[in-house]
């Protein structure tokens, strides 16, 4: 019958040759055909075109049987694509293996004692770790070139991440022509275009430039010894990468100095907050109203508003914070981010988002291609709520009287933006706007319609993700992060 496949003859064993290391859709494909067919795991050869003999004769792929279908968990499909760029041998028999398993156990990823699992999972984290290491410690060093300056680095990665990493790279060096050259790839950008070639020597690569001392007195002064930790630091940064970063030279004397240097700053630390942080609350203090709360219920915009807001009593804690942080963005922004309370820098600048978690949230935004300049971007709480330590202010969490109290500020921003879509980061944003407390990680990526047909996404605020000290766990939670913005985009152009 003209169009449809021949019967596949099973074989005891065959081999199947992917084009590259990181051949994840040749391997999607043969896996998909194979499977369909019921080819026993253990029956199949995987090799590359790295490891496998170009043109030796394959065995052929069998057709897909006509009305076959296959459905496997997107977890699988994500942690598949990481785990192609190890360096193991056997992970694409492994992928084959559990791709098998899960036709007949589709709950098998939740099986966290499975071996299979369990192997599955490290990988993924190794590459993980693997692609943070190379963020973190590419080093670029500034070449003279016939049309102009190139900066150029030398990295060894321990699995095959430069393609998976480059628009990394492209994103944070936009405006630079660099290189990156590692044994395997190297990865070009000249400003336009990014290309891959062939693997290099190290000594491909400079060993300095004009700027190398300006870095390492940048890292002698921001090396904090009352902070220090050696084995923390080394498991950090393992010893293999040093002789490629400019600042490694400098670590043993700042190692043998610590304890010295953290009795120094102990004696200069003074017992209360810093002046300016009175000068900058003084001054926004002075000559306003003594009101019991502020009014703003006749506001007819965003500004009157916030002019309104700026002698808020509402709740006690004006008597502390520097000044009250209103939200910003258009007055007529389809989508009001609210996050949960002004922290440190917010409540010195008075603008919302300009502080750690702020950095982190403008950089997600960017790669999820949410603009943010189209956006309001408010705080469930207006005034910065902390515990003194010394000179510095740590967060403390608002509690449902001083929430609630705020609310006030929030139903009015929202009266008059009048948004299609309000998305809560945080447990204190979204009992804010949904007036009850809610488990944001059990409902993290949800969609919540208020009793006014405004629709709430729910969200981790981005301060959670600097708080995780496991550096590829923190990169994992930032990507499911910028995956939840990517749905917030998806939600708005429906």
């Amino acid at each position: 019958m003209a169009g449809s496949a021949q019967p596949y003859r099973h074989m005891q064993a065959m081999e199947v040759l992917l084009e590259g290391e990181t051949d994840f859709a040749g391997w999607r494909d043969a896996a998909r055909r194979l499977a369909l067919n019921n080819v026993a795991p253990e029956t199949v050869t995987w090799s590359t075109g790295r490891d496998g003999d170009l043109f030796g004769s394959r065995d052929p792929l069998p057709e897909i049987p006509a009305g076959a279908t296959m459905n496997v968990p997107r977890d699988f499909i994500d942690l598949a694509e990481l785990v192609t760029c190890h360096s193991e041998p056997q992970r694409f028999a492994l992928l084959y293996r559990i791709l098998s398993r899960l036709r007949s156990e589709p709950d098998l990823l939740k099986i966290a004692s499975d071996t299979d699992v369990i192997r599955l999972n490290e990988l993924a984290k190794a590459v993980r770790r693997d692609i943070h290491k190379m963020r973190a410690f590419v080093r670029f060093r500034k070449i003279e070139e016939a049309d102009g300056e190139r900066y150029v680095s030398w990295f060894e990665p321990q699995h095959y991440i430069v393609e998976r990493n480059a628009a990394f790279f492209v994103r944070r060096f936009t405006g630079m022509r660099w290189t990156i050259l590692t044994p395997y790839l190297s990865a070009d950008w000249d400003g336009e275009d990014l290309r891959f070639g062939p693997g290099a020597n190290r000594s491909a690569a400079p060993s300095d430039d004009d700027l190398e001392a300006l870095w390492k007195t940048y890292y002698a002064n921001i090396f904090n010894p009352a902070r220090l930790k050696v084995k923390a630091m080394q498991a950090e940064m393992p010893k293999k990468y040093w002789r490629n970063l400019p600042e490694a030279a400098l670590i043993p004397d700042l190692i043998a100095g610590a304890d010295k240097s953290a009795q120094e700053m102990i004696a200069r630390m003074p017992t209360i907050p810093a002046p300016h942080h009175e000068t900058v609350r003084a001054k926004h203090w002075s000559n306003k109203p003594e009101a019991e709360s502020g009014d703003g219920a006749d506001a007819s915009s965003i500004a009157e508003l916030r002019d309104a807001a700026k002698a808020c009593r509402r709740c006690p804690l004006w008597a502390d914070a520097t000044q009250t942080v209103f939200g910003e963005g258009p007055e007529d922004a389809r989508i009001v981010f609210v996050g949960e309370q002004p922290g440190d820098q917010e409540d010195l600048a008075g603008k919302p988002f300009v502080g750690p978690a702020g950095k982190v949230f403008d950089g997600v935004l960017e790669e999820a291609g949410v603009d943010r300049s189209i956006t309001y971007v408010t705080n469930g709480v207006k005034h910065f709520k902390f515990e003194p330590r010394g000179k510095r202010r740590i967060h403390s969490k608002p509690n449902a009287g001083e929430i609630s109290a705020c609310r006030w500020w929030l139903d009015h921003e929202l009266a008059l933006i009048k948004p299609d879509l309000a998305v809560a980061m945080g447990a204190t944003a979204a009992q804010s706007l949904l007036g009850k407390s809610i488990a944001v990680t059990k409902m993290r990526g949800q969609v919540v319609t208020r009793d006014d047909g405004l629709r709430v996404f729910l969200t981790i605020h981005p301060s959670f993700i600097l708080r995780i000290p496991d550096p590829s766990d923190k990169e994992a939670e930032r990507e499911r992060f910028v995956a939840d913005m990517r749905a917030v985009k998806q939600l708005m152009a429906a």
